[in-house]
This record gives structure tokens, sequence and C-alpha cells, in this order.
């Protein structure tokens, strides 16, 4: 029998997971997330672009090819719906509430995971190793998690910490654990494990001035490898109706089933999250 994973692991787990959120979340929360917009997704360089004798793609047209790869039905939808929202910071924006606001995320967040969900190699290496839909799924709840915790005022590491394993891993952590205060607790080895799973977010942004979808994808699937490596805690986390699964195995539709599966899981993970705000007021 494989041993128990210990509320210390997860919190070991989660800590550099919650920390590296933070620029993802700001990417996805730009009216342009990730300069999506930047390129039409028909062509890797606009006609009117001018020429470059440089061998390298600049960040708009390497997002204008990871773009061309996806099929063009299910791109077009996802791009469309991405880039038309509403974004936190206009006057709408203000005047909704939490309950709105949460549902704005789990409409970004899915489609979003949907989208790089179906770029062919945007995961690298990792995306042969890994099932897709756990690595993704996974990382874009807790993504939705950090996000409605900062639209509530909860910005503590600590805290969001404790969130994330009570939703999606049915955990109920101690405060001082989560907050790092503990005596086995290695700041400098948590710093190390952040700053690797935002290595590709710095490199895109010192390369090309903004973080790509290319970087921004591997970050994700970055993000679902590390909680996957508490992977007896996964089957705990909310997921879609047995229908979405179902339908999900069958070829063809089968992403659709997906897709779908896993926006069913976010919107119960919002709900969770209200129950453990509700009796952490």
């Amino acid at each position: 029998m494989a041993e128990a994973i210990s509320d210390r692991q997860v919190v070991a787990v989660l800590r550099p997971f919650v920390r590296g959120c933070g620029p993802m979340l700001d990417g996805l929360r730009e009216s342009n997330p990730f300069g999506l917009r930047d390129r039409l997704p028909g062509s890797v360089r606009d006609a009117n672009a001018p020429e470059s004798n440089s061998t390298e793609l600049n960040g708009a047209e390497l997002n204008a090819a990871e773009l061309n790869k996806v099929e063009r039905g299910l791109r077009d939808k996802l791009f469309d719906a991405l880039t038309s929202m509403k974004v936190p910071g206009t006057g709408a924006w203000a005047a909704m509430d939490a309950d709105a606001r949460a549902a704005w995320w789990i409409n970004r967040v899915g489609r979003f995971t949907a989208l790089l969900a179906a770029i062919p190699g945007i995961g690298g290496v990792w995306a042969d190793r890994l099932p897709i839909q756990e690595a993704l799924g996974t990382a874009g709840q807790g993504l939705l998690l950090c996000a409605i915790a900062g639209e509530r005022g909860v910005t503590d590491v600590g805290d969001r910490v404790r969130l994330l394993a009570w939703v999606l891993f049915r955990r109920d952590v101690d405060p001082a654990l989560a907050a790092g205060q503990d005596a086995e607790h290695d700041a400098a080895a948590e710093d190390a494990k952040t700053a690797e799973l935002t290595e590709e977010l710095s490199e895109s942004s010192r390369a090309h001035g903004k973080i790509t979808l290319r970087a921004a994808g591997r970050t994700l699937w970055r993000f679902g490898r590390s909680l996957v490596s508490i992977s007896g805690e996964l089957e705990k986390r909310p997921r879609g109706r047995f229908y979405h699964r179902a339908v999900g195995m069958l070829p063809v539709i089968g992403m659709a089933g997906d897709y779908f599966g896993e926006r069913s899981g976010l919107h119960r993970v919002a709900k969770r999250a209200d129950d453990w705000f509700a009796a952490n007021a």
C-alpha cells in the first residue's frame, strides 16, 4: 500500500503553485490575454508586417504559429470568446457581484485551458508523460481558486493554500503549516520551486517583452505537473458529471466531453470555494 500523503507534503506543493499563479492571472485579466489579438490566427505573419532577417519569431508570431496548429472551428470559437470578454478594471466589472466575477473567471480559465489542450505539443516533453486532462484540469482549478480568492481580497499565500487544500483535496490544513511557519519549512527550496514553475514566463518576458501563449501553456503544464506529484490527492478534485467522462472517451467528440466536463468541475470548485469563504469569514 502506498504511503499516505501528509498535510506537510500537500503544503510543500501548494505554496509554490499559489505564488506562481500571480503572473498567469495577471495575463488572463487582460483584454488581450497573452497577446492573442496581436496577430489574426489565419497566418503566422500579417501581410503588412515588415520582413525581418531574424530567424527567431517574435511573441506575436509565436502566438499565431501555435494557434495555427488548432482545428480552425474550435480555435476560432475559443479565440473569439477569450478576446471579447469584459475585463477587470472596467465600470461593468465594478458593478459585478462576487458570483458574476466567479462566473467570468470560470469562462476565462475554462476556455483558456481548453485552447491550450487543443494545441499539439504545447506542453513540450511533459505532454507525452502526463494525462493532458488531469494536468491541465487540475492546474486550471487551482488558477480559478487563486483568482476567486483575489476577488475576495484574500491575498495571503497561507490562506490561499488552505483554500486549495480544502476545495481540491478535502483537507483542513493547519494555518501555521499553510503559512510556512513550521520548523521543517524550507524557504529556499520553496523559492527555487516557484522560480522553476515560472521560468518560462520570465524567459518570455525577457525575450519578447510579454508572456507568449507558448510560455503560458508550458507554464500551465508545469503547474499541473507539480500538482500531479501528489497524484493520490487528485482523485478528490471536483469533476464533471459521469456523462461528461463517458463522452470524453469517444473518438472525435471526446474533446467536447472533456471540455464540458472540466467546465462543470470549475463550477463545482467555485461553489466549494463559497463554502470555504463562508466558514472562514
